[in-house]
Order: C-alpha cells, then structure tokens, then sequence
C-alpha cells in the first residue's frame, strides 16, 4: 500500500566508473529515481514485469527516435522498441509531481484500461554537473509494425495542415486539413467504438480536471500491402547473398546459427505472427477493425479496394490500431455521435471531446 510520502521520495545513486566500461559511460556519474515505489505499482498496473522493464532499458543501449515532441524534446526508444524515454525539463518533473497522486488514482480507479500515456519511471541523470531529466514511457506504437504514415489531429480546421518542410521528410506527421483532404475513416465495428468512446471521454474528464488542453490525437498507419512487399524485397536480398557466399565456396555466418548462450531474438518474439497481426499483450492499445467490413469490401469493385491499413491512433501518446481499407462506403467508420466535426467527411474521430466541447 503506498503512503503519502512515497509520492515525495526519491532513490539516489553515485557511480565511480573509472576501472570499468570507461569506453561507454562516465567515469563519474550520479542518478536519481523519483517515487520509486509509486512508478513501481504503475507498472503492476500496466502489467509490466519489473525484470522485463529493467532488461528493455538497460540490456543495450537506446536508440534515437527521429520524432520531437514540443520545444525540440528528444526522444529515445530502448533497443526492442518496447519503452520510450523522452528528455524533459525540471518544469516538467515539478508538474509530474503534481498530479502524479491523482494519476495513479485514476489508473487504479479504471484498472489501467485507458488511453492516457502509460508512465513507467522518472529519472535524473547528472554528468559532469549536466543534469538530465528523464520519464520512460510505453511506446504507443507497436515495435514490430512500422508506421507508414501518421497524423496529427486536434478537431480543427484552423492552421491544420502540414508544413512543406514537414512533408519533406520521410515520416512526415499530418495534420487535420491533410486527414479531411484525404477521406481517411477509422473502421472499427460498434463494439470497439462503443470501448474506446468510453474510455476516450472518460480520459478527457480526467484531463479536463487537471486543466490540461493542449493534447491531439495521432493517427499512425502500417500499410499491411506495403510491409509485405518490403518483406519480400529483404527476403530476396538475403537470398541473392546466400548466393554469392555460396557461388564464392564460403558459408555465410548465419547459416551457423546462434550459439545458446548469445541472446535471442530482441523480444524473444514467435514467429507465428501473420501480416499486420500483433500480441494484444504487448500492444495493449490495439484493435482490429470490424472483420465483416473487410469481407464486404472484397464484393466491392476494384476502384475502391485501396491499401489495407493498420490503424493505430494515440492522444498526447496513447494509441489505438485496427485493421482497414479505405472505401467510399460509410461502413463501419469510426465517428463519435455529436462530434464537433466538418460533418461532409466522415472522418475526424472524436473530434468534440478533444476539443474539451
């Protein structure tokens, strides 16, 4: 049972570093953990393993994220994609205290079924007196579907499309003008919307209380053709290696095998997963579309049988994914009713309460 106090500690830890690993870290360093305990029993709640947690971020080093959140944070992901670690301020951390208590009652409260960012941990790094602020978050997006393309979307038209220099890059992030102008619809069937309206209204309650306004929605999508296709080109390049190291009288490495004591697969993953499938253990946000729609699209002409789609879709970084194919048919689309929404599209999703209307 956690007590007031524990929502003030905090755990320090001084590392003289010099004999050992010098190449990689600071011969000196100190780190600090805020609320142990309470980040802890957050993870409990997540259905996190604490051994699982410490292996994801400490087992290798983490890998920079092209992504920048507000004001140019940086983001890392640990090395299986599992976590994300964001640099933050000590403005931040102050904030973080202040409504941690009533988080992790409202975590308890909905048993973790929410949409809201999962925080796992909170850190101080100090190098060299450079202090470095740290939360260790879920990774909304799953680790072993890449996203194709995403948006960002606030339920408003106003100054809601994607800069130039922002689709210049190669995952750039939409805005709401970008999703309405392409006719994008989340198809989701009754039962998953009536869930996820749910926990989504109940989510901005809780923001609301706080008196937090500034958060969207993002939209990420794995195009299920598209990874295939992708799959099917880096299998042929392996091949035509194999062959090469064949045709020279060698063996290539891989053919030997991994040795039992070396470590295994990032995730120890099965390899059972079919296209566009996912470990709703794992990728707890996730969500397949409605599976009669997908049937029905196939009676469809050939016109308007499109990519088939997995859909993930996040607020400030939460995230839901289902799968779809775009369709002028209005089948299945998610739509909240009463959605503060340009009503000629059929396609911003929970458009009302995002705006806090």
């Amino acid at each position: 049972m956690l007590m007031p106090d524990d929502f003030k500690a905090y755990s320090k830890i001084k590392v003289d570093n010099h004999l050992f690993n010098k190449e990689n870290l600071p011969s000196r360093f100190k780190f600090k953990e805020y609320c142990p305990l309470v980040f802890r029993n957050l993870r409990e709640r997540f259905g996190i393993d604490d051994q699982d947690y410490q292996n994801s971020v400490t087992r290798s080093a983490p890998v920079n994220s092209d992504s920048q959140g507000r004001c140019g944070a940086r983001f890392l992901t640990t090395y299986d994609r599992r976590f994300v670690i964001k640099a933050v301020s000590s403005e931040d951390v102050a904030e973080m205290h202040n409504i941690l208590k009533k988080y992790h009652q409202f975590i308890v409260e909905c048993h973790g079924n929410t949409l809201l960012p999962q925080f796992l941990g909170m850190y101080r790094l100090t190098v060299d007196g450079v202090e470095t602020y740290m939360v260790v978050t879920r990774n909304v997006f799953s680790h072993r579907l890449t996203v194709h393309r995403k948006y960002d979307l606030k339920g408003s038209t106003v100054s809601r499309e994607a800069s130039d220099k922002e689709k210049a890059k190669d995952l750039p992030t939409f805005k709401d003008n970008d999703f309405l102008n392409e006719g994008q619809k989340l198809h989701v069937g009754e039962e998953s919307k009536k869930n996820f309206l749910e926990k989504l209204k109940r989510d901005v309650e809780f923001l609301a209380q706080l008196k937090i306004m500034d958060y969207s929605l993002l939209v990420g999508i794995h195009d299920v053709d598209r990874a295939e296709q992708e799959e099917m080109e880096v299998e042929d390049r392996a091949e035509d290696e194999e062959c090469e190291n064949d045709g020279l009288g060698g063996n290539p490495i891989s053919s030997y095998g991994t040795p039992p004591d070396s470590p295994g697969n990032l995730l120890n993953y099965p390899r059972f997963f079919g296209p566009g499938e996912f470990d709703p253990s794992v990728d707890v946000y996730a969500m397949k579309s409605h599976e009669s729609w997908g049937r029905d699209l196939h009676r469809q002409p050939r016109a308007v049988l499109e990519t088939l789609q997995r859909i993930y879709v996040q607020y400030p970084d939460i995230v839901i994914f289902s799968l779809q194919r775009k369709n002028e048919e209005k089948r299945g689309y998610f739509q909240p009713e009463n959605a503060a929404c340009d009503t000629k599209t059929d396609t911003v999703a929970a458009c009302g309460e995002l705006e806090g209307k």
